[in-house]
């Protein structure tokens, strides 16, 4: 079975109140960001089909916060090549946009238990990293806290709180062979607030 539609990569799908949400971004030579949702994640219908179209838009990870808002932490390739961050109320048809200033590659993102968000994703600034980062949603501006060992092609986070310890799996070819890596970090308390 089909999921999606041809020429339009459906990113990480997020669950929230049992329906699966993605963006999907056009890969045929017309750059846009899709907004999708399904309640089976079979079957995705189109909720606002050119959601961004500047600045080539690409891989997306979606945060529902506890009232409902939705954002949207995106990977931009053309000019200027910063991220972005989205934000939407219920039914998430009107975005706001925010300019990160920063590149941000497989961008994740996850709001911790204590209301902090960390964002994750390769920075390419002049080193080529994966690294974690501190969101601050109102003032539009991430701050880099922890360099992960990496190197080289590098990228595409996955974050999950576990036992008190933000689990970050990625993949690196720092030590030469590309690898995935597994990466347990202890956040600080109060830092990022």
């Amino acid at each position: 079975m089909a999921i999606g539609e041809p020429d339009v990569w459906l990113w990480r799908v997020t669950w929230h109140k049992g329906v699966a949400w993605g963006a999907g971004y056009g890969t045929a030579g017309d750059p846009f960001l899709r907004l999708y949702r399904s309640t089976d994640g079979r079957r995705f219908e189109v909720v606002v089909p050119r959601l961004l179209d500047k600045g080539s838009p690409d891989e997306a990870a979606l945060v529902f916060l506890g009232d409902d808002t939705c954002l949207c932490l995106l990977r931009r390739d053309g000019q200027p090549g910063t991220a972005m961050l989205g934000s939407a109320r219920p039914p998430y048809t009107e975005w706001t946009w925010k300019d990160l200033g920063v590149q941000i590659g497989g961008p994740q993102l996850i709001r911790l238990a204590d209301g902090r968000f960390v964002a994750a994703g390769r920075r390419s600034d002049g080193a080529v990293r994966t690294s974690l980062m501190w969101l601050d949603p109102e003032k539009g501006a991430v701050r880099e806290f922890l360099r992960l060992p990496s190197g080289g092609d590098t990228s595409y986070p996955g974050l999950v709180m576990h036992d008190g310890l933000l689990w970050v799996s990625y993949y690196s070819s720092h030590e030469g062979k590309t690898s995935i890596y597994l990466a347990k970090v202890r956040l600080p308390a109060e830092e990022g607030r």
